[in-house]
């Protein structure tokens, strides 16, 4: 990171509130400009990373014809005169002569010159040992390029992978695969008043987001170190420089959580500027969760780091979260942009003016509709405990029963599809 500077008026200039989707887009964006690098890793070290190349076959899909059952694979009309057994892992001889036949086992290669396959249990053996039955008209085999020709891609770049890509990898006949790696994050926890053990008291509350904020940051994909965590950090501006410039050594982004405003001991600003940052979002036009920002820096190997400022209120910090490090870590894996699936409200949700409201609710999958939860307040996280994600009402609007919104789904674990 740059060298400390003493803070100068224009450093660090504030943008006004972005607009919470126009948001979302610019922090994709930049994320997607400094997507993490990749490299060639084996399958098994390759879950919840993101694929840097499209995945392609090596061969056709299956390679040879494989039998689909255990049976018989026959020449001519029949009887058949039993000529050999093939296995699956060996090469069969063609058969070369009508009325034969060679046992054949599900997934063995079907030998050159075979008219039909067999099925085991629709056959029968005469007492000199001749093989009859009649084959089914569709063939009992599987044909070469019937899953896919060799070189055909079968998922883009920047597809998640997890275990069923892993899977069809192998199958492919890959040994390794080029990935972007999982973003290592940090988390800094600002607050002298926050307590990291036991109940609130004596006008000092319990820190819910240190321990919080890794766990949905590991659901997003990112790997954090218990070392990463940090704090709660000394409300002076020396200490929140130290603490920032020291886990940026190592991390592609650091959270925090408070200072995100103006306050005597808020020097979250005054460090980004001190360590010369760029905001790419500075405070956003949604409810909760105003006052969360975004900033870059150029990292001492040319790559760019981040820095989201989550607010101290604990549900506006998950509002942060979905809203602005969600899609950042999506371009910094090399994914796609997040695609918003729609709910249906299952009561009224209040707007908040010119700005969007993001409004917890669970989802009632069977009936096919959201309904708000209780006890949201941005301080609180009784809420959030049993929601699904958070329905987007719109700037100027409010959420009536039927309406169709959009839906911020809370995050699942690496690699878990969405029922």
């Amino acid at each position: 990171m740059s060298t400390e500077t003493a803070p100068t008026a224009d450093r660090v200039t504030a943008p006004p509130p972005a607009g919470w989707e126009e948001a979302r887009s610019r922090v994709y964006a930049v994320g997607l400009a400094a997507a993490l690098p990749a490299a060639a890793r084996p399958l098994v070290d390759t879950d919840g990373s993101t694929l840097a190349e499209p995945l392609t076959t090596r061969t056709d899909l299956p390679a040879f014809p494989t039998s689909s059952v255990d049976g018989w694979a026959v020449r001519g009309r029949g009887p058949w005169r039993v000529v050999g057994r093939v296995l699956a892992g060996s090469t069969p001889a063609p058969l070369t002569e009508d009325d034969t036949t060679v046992e054949i086992a599900t997934g063995a290669m079907v030998p050159e010159g075979a008219t039909a396959v067999l099925r085991v249990e629709e056959s029968a053996a005469s007492t000199t040992g001749l093989i009859s039955g009649t084959p089914r008209e569709t063939p009992e085999w599987r044909k070469p390029g019937e899953e896919a020709y060799a070189d055909e891609e079968l998922l883009p770049t920047g597809t998640p992978v997890d275990p069923a890509v892993i899977g069809l990898a192998a199958a492919c006949g890959h040994d390794t695969l080029r990935v972007r790696r999982a973003p290592r994050a940090a988390l800094l926890v600002f607050g002298d008043e926050l307590l990291t053990a036991g109940p609130p008291a004596a006008g000092r509350i319990r820190d819910a987001l240190g321990p919080a904020v890794p766990a949905w940051l590991r659901r997003y994909g990112c790997q954090v170190r218990p070392s990463d965590v940090v704090g709660p950090v000394a409300d002076t501006l020396p200490a929140h420089v130290a603490a920032l410039r020291s886990a940026l050594v190592t991390a592609d982004l650091v959270c925090t959580t408070g200072g995100t405003m103006n306050g005597p001991v808020d020097h979250l600003h005054p460090t980004l500027e001190a360590l010369g940052a760029d905001y790419v979002v500075n405070t956003v036009a949604v409810r909760p969760g105003f006052p969360m920002l975004l900033a870059r820096l150029t990292g001492p190997d040319g790559r760019a780091r981040f820095v989201a400022g989550l607010p101290g209120n604990p549900q506006s910090a998950i509002v942060a979260l979905v809203s602005l490090v969600a899609p950042l870590l999506a371009g910094l894996q090399g994914r796609s942009m997040p695609v918003l699936p729609q709910v249906t409200l299952a009561e009224a949700v209040p707007g908040r003016g010119d700005h969007t409201h993001l409004a917890l609710v669970r989802l009632d999958r069977s009936a096919g509709v959201a309904f708000p939860v209780r006890h949201v307040g941005s301080a609180m996280l009784r809420g959030l405990a049993g929601a699904d994600g958070f329905a987007v009402i719109r700037p100027g609007t409010s959420g009536e029963p039927g309406d169709r919104v959009p839906l911020v789904p809370l995050p699942l674990f690496p690699g878990e599809r969405a029922s």
